[in-house]
């Protein structure tokens, strides 16, 4: 069993330092961040649910019937930009991520970010 926990509202935890790193890098990369983040942590992974992730041109492709597309760009975004969500979540748990997957879904829009951990020494 998983001892996953919720982000807490205490600026200084692990848990909102990961999620507010991921939004950095999302605002930096993306041109805005989500408008809502909550990283989870558990013994083996960090699971971080980010809500209104999407750009206003990304936002108009969907609607257009272009999410495809959106899908395809954001997984080629994730595979480019993967180092360094990886480094900023093993800078800030002091522990090696050995896999990291990233989700998309449009309707509702919620993008998931998973980082798989190494064993804890």
């Amino acid at each position: 069993m998983s001892s996953a926990q919720p982000a807490a509202p205490d600026r200084g935890s692990p848990r909102s330092a990961i999620a507010n790193a991921v939004v950095r890098l999302h605002a930096e990369h993306y041109g805005r961040g989500p408008t809502r983040a909550r990283a989870h942590l558990g013994d083996d992974h960090v699971l971080v649910v980010l809500e209104d992730v999407l750009t206003v041109a990304e936002r108009t492709l969907v609607r257009h019937g272009h999410g495809d597309k959106v899908k395809a760009a954001r997984e080629s975004f994730n595979d480019a930009l993967r180092g360094e969500f990886v480094a900023a979540v093993e800078g800030i748990i002091g522990r090696r991520v050995r896999a990291c997957l990233c989700q998309l879904h449009l309707e509702p829009e919620v993008a998931m970010e998973l980082f798989m951990l190494e064993p804890a020494a």
